[in-house]
């Protein structure tokens, strides 16, 4: 059977806006947790992408030894996860390697989106000496509140609960919906509510301290 020229160009058509659509429906979004899920195997840093100042080598800067990351702090950057997630309860142990003077600055990033840059938009857990249940809401990320850049710190409202450096911490972010909570050593520390984001990549932050972690890892949320 001959078929018309104009239903042949109409055929072709549907299909070029057919397949759009069809890989559009295959990207993946946000995980949420069904059950306990690794970030770290205790080996390598398979799982994660890196953004580091002056395109310095990721091993320059992040290493695994003995089952732990270790990370210089230098230069400033992060090591994301290449996937995203959303509701869920992160729980990460780690601590400060260099103790004297003082310990100095880290951080852990939650709903981090792209483009990678040095301060991603994203709510950041402060792992800063003294400072650790602070929230840092970068590059556009808000939180009731926490709507403007001269207010986007949000201070911890009760005494610090970190262990004396060199001593391991455990740090509890829990994200549920627009809320953020989080945990140093088991004491609620902080809250955000009505963020403006609910969904993205976790991120472990180089800042100047040099820091080791031995635990990272998402639960299902009760």
């Amino acid at each position: 059977m001959k078929i018309s020229p104009f239903f042949g160009a109409i055929g072709l058509l549907a299909a070029l806006v057919f397949i759009p659509n069809t890989l559009a429906a295959e990207t993946p979004g946000p995980i949420t947790p069904t059950s306990r899920i690794e970030l770290f195997n205790g080996k390598d840093l398979s799982g994660w992408n890196f953004f580091l100042q002056s395109n310095t080598a990721p091993a320059d800067t992040f290493t695994v030894t003995n089952g732990v990351i270790h990370c210089t702090g230098q230069p400033f950057g992060y090591a994301r996860t290449e996937k995203d997630f959303r509701n869920y309860k992160l729980t990460v142990e780690w601590r400060y390697v260099k103790i004297a003077p003082k310990a100095d600055n880290t951080g852990i990033f939650v709903h981090v989106q792209g483009p990678d840059q040095i301060w991603p938009k994203c709510i950041e857990n402060q792992g800063k000496f003294q400072r650790q249940g602070d929230f840092v809401l970068m590059s556009g990320a808000t939180c009731k509140g926490h709507e403007t850049w001269e207010l986007r710190v949000a201070k911890i409202p009760v005494p610090s609960n970190e262990n004396t450096p060199g001593e391991w911490n455990t740090y509890e972010i829990v994200c549920r919906g627009d809320t953020v909570k989080n945990f140093v050593n088991g004491k609620l520390m902080n809250e955000a509510e009505a963020c403006n984001m609910t969904s993205g990549a976790i991120a472990l932050q180089s800042e100047g301290g040099e820091w080791e972690l031995r635990k990272i890892h998402l639960e299902p949320l009760p």
